[in-house]
């Protein structure tokens, strides 16, 4: 049985959000139940010169959108990076999860052989579609969703690994 494209990255995204905003929500029953500003965790950051929880979150929902887009040869929805609230970074991920479930399979027939550009910082890199999944668009995403987990965690949410892997 030959795997898609669609598969890889589609079917691999949308449950890996879903359970983003399940983290989430553990974030903010954290917050409550400890009676902190849930805000302490939208900021946090584990050196200073890393992102914070919230753009690893708009990351994340950048690389899966904006991935598929391209593996679909379709422009991406863009998104204001505004987010300032644990609910306005589940409206992203949710934003995000209907944007994906939104592009049809057969949108990525052949998108193996796809040339996709990704524009970074003063350059753009190009290869197909095959490597840019898996070489670029995966990496980055589980980069992004690994950060947001360890940031959490640091800050005392109760977490483990089941609830990344969603088991």
């Amino acid at each position: 049985m030959k795997i898609s494209m669609y598969t890889m990255s589609v079917e691999t995204f949308v449950p890996a959000l879903t359970r983003l905003s399940t983290l989430l929500d553990k974030g903010l029953a954290h917050a409550t139940a400890k009676k902190f500003d849930p805000s302490v965790l939208v900021n946090a950051r584990l050196a200073p010169d890393m992102f914070p929880l919230s753009r690893q979150i708009q990351i994340a929902c950048d690389v899966a959108k904006n991935g598929s887009a391209r593996l679909a040869g379709q422009e991406a929805p863009r998104f204001e990076d505004k987010e300032a609230t644990l609910e306005e970074l589940r409206a992203r991920i949710a934003r995000t999860i209907e944007y994906l479930k939104s592009v049809v399979a057969s949108a990525f027939d052949g998108s193996e052989d796809r040339d996709i550009k990704i524009p970074v910082r003063d350059r753009t890199l190009e290869m197909k579609g095959l490597p840019y999944l898996q070489t670029w668009a995966l990496p980055n995403f589980y980069f992004h969703l690994v950060a947001t987990y360890a940031l959490l965690r640091h800050n005392g949410v109760e977490i483990g690994k089941g609830d990344f892997l969603g088991i």
